[in-house]
């Protein structure tokens, strides 16, 4: 860090972190999550200002002979870091199985980083930091929908109470699909049953929806419900 700052390298620095945060906050507002373009901006910047706070502090760092007081500029942006462990906490939530936002706090983080290396004016590490968050964030997005991964759904049914479940997962089986049984519900004066299964199947992102499946289970049996189990932290 430079020992004296003036008033050009300051707006060159915060300049720059809020061209980095708009390009990485973009991401998180354009994909619909709760830390957007706006916080992503001012974590930036903060993380920012008190590097700065701490570079213009240098000249006063030491202990004069006549003081007791030892001035750590260093903790300025160590408390950044330690503040946005509670905002990126904030935007993690866990509902069950699934966890989500885990990306978004990963941004914040790294977008604090960012923020940090420009304020010290480690302008050069910033731009290729920032360069490399984008094509993580905007990239490789593309190349996870196109990864082949289990999904899951529940599957409620109808069917007669004479019909085996063993059946009706080897007519699943048969199309790429396993079905594991989870529950029955006999309805009273009718000889048809209630059926939750879980399903699984190996797809990509890309493709959508199971349509196949639905197709062909509605051919045989009515379908009282299929709700789809959402991966953790798709962000």
């Amino acid at each position: 860090m430079d020992l004296y700052l003036t008033w050009e390298d300051i707006a060159i620095r915060l300049g720059l972190t809020v061209v980095a945060g708009a390009i990485i906050g973009f991401n998180r507002e354009a994909s619909g999550h709760a830390a957007g373009l706006r916080t992503t901006l001012l974590v930036g910047l903060a993380a920012c200002i008190a590097m700065i706070q701490a570079n213009l502090l240098l000249t006063t760092v030491g202990k004069p002979p006549d003081s007791f007081v030892n001035i750590d500029v260093m903790r300025l942006p160590l408390g950044i870091l330690t503040g946005v462990g509670f905002i990126g906490g904030g935007a993690i939530f866990k509902r069950g199985d699934l966890v989500s936002g885990v990306t978004t706090a990963a941004t914040l983080w790294i977008m604090t980083a960012i923020g940090l290396a420009f304020g010290s004016g480690l302008i050069e590490l910033a731009c290729v930091a920032t360069t490399l968050v984008y094509l993580i964030l905007w990239a490789m997005k593309l190349i996870d929908i196109r990864i082949s991964r289990e999904r899951k759904a529940f599957l409620t049914i109808v069917r007669e109470d004479s019909e085996t479940s063993r059946a009706f997962e080897q007519e699943l089986a048969s199309i790429g699909y396993r079905a594991r049984f989870m529950k029955q519900y006999r309805r009273p004066d009718s000889n048809h049953v209630t059926v939750t299964y879980e399903v699984r199947w190996h797809r990509q992102e890309i493709a959508g929806p199971p349509l196949d499946l639905i197709e062909f289970v509605e051919k045989k049996y009515t379908i009282e419900l299929f709700d789809t189990i959402l991966d953790s932290d798709r962000g």
